[in-house]
């Protein structure tokens, strides 16, 4: 019998028993701490150091390469890549782990609904049978509601439940489908949630279908980070191993169950009265959650498994519902491209655009759609890790300690930190912020080179000028001292950080481009660009414009529409005949899979390239 080995995780002082070989990270799962993840476990990214402060856990060469003679020598590790030998004592530094304060986006603006929900409840008083009228009880409820279809699991309790009350009730109705038949008046008590099924978040809001209107929204981190910050590195879990399909499956059903007893507390309601609920994510987070192996999606063509919106039985993905509860799956459109952008393109009724728009999703993934008089047409951009703090030296997402905003005053930078606290490192909108500001002083020039101080004019701030500093002939900008800094470490934007954000930057940059240029416009022909995710509305558009995310339009032009893939799923939820029209943007909307376009590579090393001025 394999002896188990005790490890303790401090500040938290929570203990695990795991066998030899155990990799740390995996352990820390075991005890409740999600440590981060970037690289998918390869050892590439170093944002899952952790200390070992009693025991021995040799380090691994990507442990020392990455964190240095120094650090190693001090106990620090790779969580994804120093497995257990012995018992021991394990530090998590704040920055290690996700925190369930990053920031959320739960909130959208879109499309104000009439029309009728798909699940919808009517009270009867049915007159009993007699000799005259012997009819059968399904034709007698039917003679009132209209055909419908019917499980067997209904019919086992129906002639009871109706003799129960003298033949009185209510009928739950989805579609056509009965889906239960109650006791008294419920007409009151009818629900569905929607949920946002992001990369990185998960978002669920609880509708009242009664009345038309949202009451609760809850929202947490996608515990599938575990296996990975991006879709490919998932992918890449299902490849390896298909059993990884199932346990990413139940991580975030786990989730969205944990979600759904979060709103039912809030909101103080039976969740046996929550009878549908609609689903937008992207293709390969909608495949991972119906169960369904996306290994097909790794590599070319990256074919979908399927395309059309998927009508389940909540019940098979183990839903904790109404036991006949029903699940609607947002359609794809093709790749990459997934039923969270078709979601947020119904929300915003692109499809009825009369000028030339562009929606942009800066995700994890981001998602362009140019809607042009009627046409539509969509592309996946591979975006999101450096606006995510992936692969960017300080890099981390929204939560507390992550610098969220920079400006340039009384000539030298000032910050905002999420929570008031001392800084720790810096979220995506703020290392827009610093690039925006350090392009304008001309600290950064337009390769994306940062400058050396002796390089710069005369008419540059001392301060600024001082936060310069030459690192193996790379020159890098000091943002916060280790005396200022959360972790007792200096936060810098490194060269290397510029490099990342014009990849990520350019990516985007490049993808509106081919697809404007296919459609015979100019980026000054757009009438409006709309920013859609969580990151996206947090940017600061001017900056965001100065990097060159963002076509070079008035600000004006450019209009924040919030978390559009859950006012998405809400569209569909709370009108029934949007469905078709989701099922007619993913079929009728052009699929362009930059990867194919033949200019591609050099549009993206053009749009490398920073602007040269506002």
């Amino acid at each position: 019998m394999k002896t188990e080995l005790r490890i303790v995780f401090q500040p938290s002082g929570r203990t695990v028993h795991v066998l030899a070989g155990t990799k740390i990270f995996e352990a820390a799962a075991r005890a409740g701490l999600l440590l981060q993840n970037p690289c998918g476990g390869k050892g590439t990214c170093g944002k899952c150091r952790v200390r070992i402060v009693k025991g021995a856990c040799e380090p691994t060469e990507a442990c020392r390469k990455l964190l240095g003679d120094e650090k190693t020598r001090d106990g620090y590790r790779l969580a994804c890549q120093a497995a257990i030998t012995e018992e021991c004592v394990v530090e998590v530094p704040f920055a290690s782990l996700y925190d369930s304060r990053t920031q959320i986006l739960t909130s959208a603006e879109g499309k104000c609904l009439g029309g009728k929900p798909a699940v919808w409840k009517k009270y009867v008083e049915l007159p009993p049978p007699t000799t005259h009228d012997a009819l059968a009880d399904l034709k007698r409820l039917e003679r009132v509601i209209g055909r419908f279809h019917v499980n067997l699991n209904i019919m086992h309790d129906l002639p009871v439940t109706l003799r129960q009350d003298n033949f009185t009730g209510t009928a739950v109705v989805c579609a056509s489908q009965l889906l239960a038949f109650e006791r008294g008046n419920t007409e009151a008590d009818c629900y569905a949630v929607a949920f946002d099924l992001g990369t990185t978040t998960v978002v669920g809001a609880l509708l009242d279908l009664a009345q038309g209107r949202e009451i609760a929204v809850a929202a947490t981190m996608n515990p599938q980070i575990s296996y990975g910050d991006d879709v490919i590195s998932r992918i890449t879990r299902a490849r390896e191993d298909a059993h990884n399909v199932a346990k990413l499956q139940r991580a975030v059903v786990q989730t969205f169950n944990d979600l759904i007893s979060d709103l039912v507390t809030q909101t103080g309601i039976d969740r046996h009265h929550i009878y549908e609920v609609a689903v937008a994510g992207n293709t390969t987070m909608q495949h991972f959650f119906c169960g369904i192996n996306p290994s097909a999606l790794g590599e070319v063509p990256f074919p979908p498994a399927y395309v059309r919106a998927l009508l389940l039985d909540a019940r098979e993905v183990a839903l904790d519902l109404h036991p006949n509860a029903k699940l609607y799956v947002f359609p794809n459109i093709g790749g990459f491209v997934g039923g969270d952008t078709v979601a947020g393109v119904l929300a915003n009724s692109l499809l009825d655009a009369k000028q030339p728009t562009l929606f942009i999703d800066i995700g994890t993934n981001g998602e362009i759609v140019l809607a042009n008089r009627g046409k539509l047409s969509a592309a996946s951009t591979a975006a999101g890790p450096a606006f995510e703090g992936a692969r960017i030296t300080a890099g981390m997402r929204a939560t507390t300690g992550a610098i969220e905003k920079i400006v340039v005053e009384n000539g030298d930078i000032a910050c905002n930190v999420i929570g008031n606290a001392p800084p720790v490192g810096l979220c995506g909108t703020a290392l827009i912020d610093v690039a925006a500001e350090l392009l304008r002083l001309g600290v950064i020039d337009t390769t994306g080179r940062v400058v050396a101080p002796d390089e710069l004019p005369a008419t540059t701030p001392d301060a600024i000028r001082a936060r310069i500093h030459d690192h193996n002939g790379q020159m890098d900008f000091l943002i916060a001292a280790a005396s200022e800094s959360g972790t007792g470490e200096p936060v810098y934007l490194c060269q290397r950080d510029v490099r990342e954000l014009q990849l990520a930057t350019g990516a985007i940059r490049a993808g509106a481009n081919i697809m404007l240029r296919k459609a015979g416009l100019a980026p000054e022909d757009l009438h409006e660009v709309l920013l859609a995710g969580a990151f996206g509305n947090f940017i600061r558009r001017r900056n965001a414009r100065r990097i060159g995310l963002l076509p070079a339009l008035p600000t004006e032009k450019i209009r924040f529409v919030g978390n559009a893939a859950c006012m998405g799923a809400k569209v569909v939820l709370l009108s029934a005949e949007q469905r078709d029209v989701a099922e007619k943007i993913a079929e009728t909307t052009e699929h362009v899979d930059l990867s194919l376009a033949p200019d591609f590579q050099e549009e993206f090393s053009m749009a490398m390239l920073f602007p040269e001025s506002e």
